[in-house]
């Protein structure tokens, strides 16, 4: 199945965060916008099958769809540009700089946010034929789910906060671990079975993710959930991408970084040591 070693997708790590880095506006925006509207996809389609099937195991099954589509395809995400990046500038790489770093994350939220977006709104309108009736039960599903992961925390104050982060700093954990399994081979098969499992596991654990979020919570927002934009940013976008961050960069990007591309030294071991 072409299996790469960590000494080599590693490097394609590197390369990649320094592709994005000089990649123009155009192509950032564009590749964003249509991540965050496929992954926004996903997370409805998830979101119908639990609603309809009443079990949350086969919508994470099916989830991954979304996201092995989008990275196939080479569109980006927030979540993978965290990982990726910030490796381009710790390598110093011509070029690679912390203003063109957050360039980069700043177009990608962006078209991330703008495809998400999109998504929600057309969501929205099929379900209640352009706002004249109600969304049904899907709708009743996705604006208690605002709710409860709004308002929710914020009951729990500066703890509540936290808790969020952490989620998102596990879930970027596994998503990254995905971004990265779409390096270890060359075959389309194999690059889906390494994305497939930490994406289930992520959304199975309800962990949280940035761009999911900018579909869910504006989604649940139109289908009647009783929460602020203010809500939204501060207890939920704001937290669970800061987790991310962290959880794909210091828990995925760097250890591979510095233990397959920044090797330390042999150990020189004296032969006296070497005697039965």
């Amino acid at each position: 199945m072409a299996y790469l070693e960590p000494s080599e997708f590693a490097t394609k790590m590197v390369d990649s965060g320094e592709q994005k880095i000089f990649m123009s506006t155009k192509d950032t925006f564009i590749r964003a916008f249509m991540a965050g509207a496929i992954l926004a996809l996903a997370a409805f389609f998830a979101i119908t099958v639990i609603t309809k099937t009443g079990n949350v195991l086969i919508g994470s099954l099916l989830f991954p769809v979304g996201f092995i589509m989008l990275y196939l395809m080479k569109f980006d995400l927030l979540t993978g540009v965290f990982t990726l990046v910030p490796l381009a500038v710790i390598d110093k790489r011509p070029g690679c700089t912390m203003g063109q770093l957050f360039r980069n994350w700043g177009w990608v939220f962006l078209g991330n946010f703008a495809g998400a977006l999109t998504v929600a709104f057309f969501a929205s309108f099929i379900l209640t034929y352009g706002y004249h009736t109600d969304g049904g039960a899907i709708a009743a599903k996705v604006s208690t789910i605002g709710e409860s992961r709004t308002l929710g925390y914020k009951e729990h104050g500066l703890s509540g906060w936290f808790t969020i982060f952490i989620r998102g700093m596990l879930c970027n954990w596994m998503v990254s671990m995905g971004v990265v399994g779409a390096m270890i081979s060359t075959s389309a098969g194999s690059k889906m079975a390494a994305m497939w499992m930490p994406i289930m596991l992520f959304f199975y654990m309800a962990f949280e993710h940035s761009i999911v979020n900018m579909f869910l919570f504006p989604f649940s927002m139109i289908m009647g959930g009783d929460f602020t934009i203010v809500d939204y940013f501060i207890w939920n976008e704001i937290p669970t991408a800061l987790g991310n961050l962290v959880g794909g960069f210091l828990l995925v990007g760097l250890p591979l970084y510095l233990t397959h591309v920044r090797t330390g030294s042999k150990r020189k071991i004296g032969a006296a040591s070497t005697v039965a």
